[in-house]
């Protein structure tokens, strides 16, 4: 680490980005010597980006405060054909709309990690569709078909895991490769980018852009690659049991995403603060140290920051607050999430188990009830002595019942 010259690929290896680089010592010179443009493309398959995107977001944020430029390449172009990577089976191919609906909820998330503007080191968000949407098709198999034999990419892992599992893997997909391949020559040639991130999975279909354009425009392109990440118990990231994280407040409250990061495995603090945070390695050495209870503290300074990244200083503060009112207080807080049921199913009377299922609290009936012959559910911070138990409109506090599992999930229940 101490032979790299450039602050960027210091800093990426030194906090756990660095997977894979297409010739690592060429691209570090050309780092050192000034301002380059590297992108990471994001497909519109929903209206918000998930934890699961976090990474390269980060990576993109060290970038431009590195002193570069990113370049966030919406695949409004692509997710009409479904990436093939790390898939099964096919993507379900969506309408024009609901990629155009989809594509503004997440250019939102951008704003509040990158700067864009006109200048040197400025983000600029550009779309595929732009150029995508008028190739001629017969020009482009004469023009760029050529370069690609069917023999390497059938050793691409996107392509060999479905055949391997016998899964149908459609034209339309084998050609997502060649597209994306396209799309970083594309941005070669409009804003001289040099450098394509992106996660492990993606490290096929980014060589072939390097090969592409060395092909096609003798130009001297880089590929760099994170390591996919999962939780020190193997849970992938980005996922619960009440679905994925989002990115995007609409989707997912900041408290519900900060809980998600107080919730974080007592072996993952210390890496998720380094390539989730900001905070100095010597300040991440001395958190992801500490013992027992105390590891609880870093955990809520992880939360803290990364939902500042996220939602900003406001709702983090609020997040916080929320919790300690709820943990330390036992108060039933504004800002819990809230689950809605009609006031006359109350009044019938709704047995816990179900109710905590329909609060997300349980995957089922089943569920539930264990959790409650466990001692684990409680209703208003009293445990729930029996699994027949019904909840009715006595339970009612301040118009709410609060609900929760475990020691850290919370749910108001509000009578409409």
């Amino acid at each position: 680490m101490t032979s790299l010259k450039s602050e960027f690929l210091r800093t990426v290896t030194e906090r756990g980005f660095m997977h894979q680089c297409t010739d690592l010592e060429r691209l570090d010179a050309l780092l050192a010597g000034g301002t380059r443009a590297a992108y990471i493309g994001f497909d519109c398959t929903a209206p918000s980006l998930h934890v699961g995107s976090l990474m390269q977001i980060m990576l993109l944020r060290w970038w431009q405060k590195t002193g570069h430029q990113p370049i966030v390449l919406m695949g409004g172009g692509t997710t009409r054909i479904g990436d093939p990577s790390g898939k099964d089976e096919s993507r379900k191919l969506l309408t024009d709309e609901i990629i155009a609906a989809n594509l503004g909820g997440i250019k939102s998330v951008f704003g509040k990690y990158l700067t864009f503007g006109t200048g040197a080191t400025d983000a600029i968000m550009v779309n595929n569709a732009d150029w995508l949407d008028k190739l001629n098709y017969i020009d482009f198999l004469r023009d760029y078909g050529r370069h690609f034999t069917i023999n390497r990419m059938l050793t691409f892992d996107s392509v060999k895991l479905r055949l391997e599992r016998e899964q149908p893997l459609t034209f339309l997909e084998f050609n997502y490769m060649i597209l994306q391949g396209f799309d970083f020559v594309e941005l070669f040639r409009r804003n001289r980018c040099i450098l394509q991130m992106g996660g492990s999975d993606q490290w096929g279909n980014i060589v072939n852009g390097v090969e592409l354009g060395r092909r096609a425009d003798q130009a001297e392109l880089f590929g760099l690659t994170s390591p996919l990440l999962t939780t020190s118990s193997g849970a992938k990231m980005g996922k619960t049991a009440q679905g994925a994280v989002w990115l995007n407040a609409e989707s997912l409250s900041p408290w519900e995403f900060w809980q998600y990061w107080r919730n974080t495995e007592d072996a993952d603090v210390g890496r998720f603060l380094k390539l989730f945070t900001e905070l100095p390695l010597a300040e991440i050495a001395r958190l992801e140290a500490l013992q027992g209870s105390e590891i609880n503290e870093a955990k809520k300074i992880l939360a803290g920051e990364v939902t500042r990244l996220a939602h900003g200083d406001a709702a983090a503060a609020e997040a916080a607050e929320t919790a300690r009112k709820t943990f330390e207080e036992g108060a039933a807080a504004d800002t819990l999430p809230t689950v809605e049921i009609p006031a006359a199913e109350l009044e019938a009377g709704i047995p816990a188990s179900v109710l905590f299922t329909r609060a997300g609290l349980a995957a089922s009936n089943g569920e539930a009830k264990r959790l409650i012959k466990g001692g684990g559910g409680r209703i208003n911070d009293t445990a729930v002595d029996s699994e027949t138990r019904v909840v009715s409109p006595a339970d009612l506090k301040d118009g709410a019942i609060k609900l929760t599992a475990g020691k850290k999930r919370h749910i108001l229940i509000k009578p409409v």
